[in-house]
């Protein structure tokens, strides 16, 4: 009975194991088949495609950063321009442990903790086949010291051009400044044509014209070796750098400008009546764009945020200040248009003003008065008096219609953006903005220039030089001419202008006349001006409060604390026959315009005439 068993059960075992054998056979047969498909697959079908990225680990196509174009001042002086130097790149694809990487370079002093926190708040932005740039502007030593002790795989040096302003900080607001690409810039340009490009305008002529200045993105095809070191590239596309930019810009008027604001708060606008080009755009303090180009250090950021002084307000464009009695010429222009007033029209002065019952009294900036004074006389002498009756008679709207026709209230159109409208009032508008109805003491101080009423320098020199020629008002231009990459220098398109209305040229004549008699007139505001001056000059000083007293009280400026003291404001063009220039300048908290202004105007109208007499026009 026990053998019959065990037979049994050998016959058994035999059956399951031929079984087993059947099924790893067919198993095997199954995976081997399936070996051959994919090598077939592989080797045969796709043979082609596999190949190509087998080819592509090596080859890499990149974009080319064209060189960015220069800007000069109109004369040819350099402004801005590109210095050849180095960065240090790190390409995460050829590196299997970054974070170790970026160690061993910090501990071989090639890097910091600063340079590590950029890398990584930048690797967003990139491929990991792309050459991410660690730290930038590397001089020769660090350069040469990086290239002999450096063998880490996917660690390298490029060559790149570094944007430079040798001026340093002259003339910043105008020029404005490049730094490194954010995200919201990307949206702003062409993806494709800025892929490589690491730097693009933030302010001035950089920003405005930025894709002129960019030039258009190349293609290159770079080959690498197992470790991943260039051994060969090729150019499938060449760039094309950008278009140099020539400024209206004088460069000797605006650093004799700067030097003159030196310490000072203020700006200085210098404009060519005959066409609006802008010569001298200057805004103090100034402050160094170089700071910005590959991002600027935690001190010098600091040194800018805490500064009261605000370096970085343009204040040309972006300073709105009440412009005082600097726009009492257009005043007279419109009462005289209006026919409210003649060039006979006279008005007793006694040091102040009185609207029928009411009490307050409206002082001339003269108490003992000026006594009986016609329109001429009211511009030179700067008569409150007079002005506070004529916009008392000519109503705000009125009063606002004719300054509007200068530009007033609204932006110029200057070619840099950033810049302010300031504020004409109206009835409407202070209806609309405080939600209050107009007083008629309101009007008084308007035709002054103070009150709600606010403009930029520039927008006074707009003004004063379509005063200069006789209601031409040009859209103010920085741009002077363009050149392309080897071609020849081609004008660029000047701003559009409009004829203002008029009515009687003798008006324009008149206001002409008394802003004449301000610097040659005996009781002219600005009468130390005419002393030696080698060509006529027409001028308006201006003084403009930054906070209204009382009736009563009594202006001590050395009571005050600097920043409430009055801005003193000059503006005026030359020659008065044929007009060339006209400027506007104000300083701040500085005082009296006749005393403080107008000076520094003096001087540097004085560059521009020099220039011209020894044939150096600018």
């Amino acid at each position: 009975m026990q053998s019959i068993n065990s037979i049994s059960n050998t016959q058994f075992e035999n059956k399951v194991l031929s079984s087993r054998l059947r099924l790893a056979l067919v198993f095997i047969f199954f995976l081997t088949a399936l070996l051959v498909i994919r090598v077939y697959n592989l080797q045969i079908i796709n043979h082609e495609y596999y190949l190509e990225e087998a080819f592509g680990n090596q080859m890499r196509t990149l974009p080319i950063t064209p060189n960015r174009g220069k800007i000069f001042d109109r004369n040819g002086s350099i402004l801005a321009t590109n210095k050849l130097a180095f960065r240090l790149t790190l390409t995460p694809e050829k590196i299997k442990n970054i974070a170790k990487t970026l160690q061993q370079l910090k501990q071989s002093g090639f890097i910091n903790d600063s340079d590590i926190k950029k890398f990584h708040k930048n690797t967003k932005r990139y491929q990991k086949f792309h050459n991410i740039p660690i730290k930038y502007n590397l001089d020769e030593v660090q350069v040469a010291k990086i290239l002999t002790n450096n063998a880490l795989i996917g660690v390298d040096v490029e060559h790149y051009f570094h944007r430079i302003y040798p001026n340093q900080g002259s003339s910043v607001h105008a020029i404005g400044y490049v730094s490194r690409m954010t995200k919201k810039d990307k949206a702003l340009y062409d993806k494709k044509n800025y892929l490589g490009t690491l730097f693009v305008g933030k302010t001035g002529i950089e920003k405005q014209y930025e894709t002129r200045l960019h030039g258009t993105s190349g293609l290159q095809q770079i080959e690498r070796n197992v470790s991943g070191r260039v051994v060969d590239t090729q150019i499938i596309k060449p760039a094309i750098a950008g278009e140099n930019l020539y400024l209206s810009i004088d460069l000797d008027m605006q650093k004799k400008a700067e030097t003159l604001l030196k310490g000072k708060r203020g700006s200085i606008v210098v404009i060519d009546v005959r066409n609006g080009e802008v010569l001298t755009l200057v805004s103090t303090p100034i402050y160094n764009p170089n700071w910005f180009v590959n991002g600027i250090s935690h001190a010098n950021y600091n040194q800018l945020q805490i500064s009261t002084n605000i370096p970085q307000l343009n204040r040309a464009i972006q300073g709105l200040y009440p412009p005082g009695s600097t726009v009492k010429p257009m005043v007279a222009l419109t009462g005289l248009e209006k026919g409210i007033i003649t060039n006979k029209s006279r008005v007793f002065c006694p040091g102040y003003y009185k609207l029928p019952n009411v009490k307050r009294k409206f002082n001339d900036w003269k108490r003992t008065g000026h006594g009986h004074v016609n329109v001429k006389n009211a511009i030179a002498q700067s008569c409150d008096v007079f002005f506070y009756d004529l916009a008392d008679r000519m109503g705000i709207d009125k009063l606002h219609n004719g300054l509007d026709l200068f530009n007033f209230g609204r932006k110029t159109g200057i070619d840099i953006p950033g810049e302010g409208a300031g504020i004409l009032p109206s009835k409407a508008w202070k209806k609309i903005n405080r939600n209050e109805p107009w007083y008629r003491g309101e009007t008084l101080i308007a035709g002054i220039g103070q009150g709600f009423i606010t403009s930029s320098p520039l927008q006074l020199a707009v003004a004063t030089a379509a005063l200069a020629n006789k209601g031409l008002l040009f859209q103010p231009t920085l741009l002077k001419n363009t050149q392309a990459p080897g071609n020849i220098i081609i004008e660029s398109k000047k701003g559009h202008h409009i004829q203002i209305p008029i009515k009687n040229i003798q008006n324009w004549e008149d206001v002409i006349d008394g802003m004449k008699q301000a610097v040659y007139g005996p009781k002219g505001t600005a009468r130390r001006l005419n002393k030696g001056l080698t060509y006529t000059l027409a001028g308006k000083t201006g003084t403009a409060q930054v906070f209204g007293l009382d009736a009563e009280e009594k202006y001590i400026a050395e009571k005050l604390d600097e920043k409430l003291r009055d801005h003193a404001l000059f503006t005026g063009f030359a020659p008065i026959e044929n007009p060339k220039i006209a400027i506007a300048i104000i300083v701040e908290n500085a005082g009296s315009g006749s005393s403080k202004a107008a000076p520094i105007a003096r001087q540097v109208l004085d560059v521009y005439f020099d220039k011209q007499l020894n044939n150096t026009s600018p």
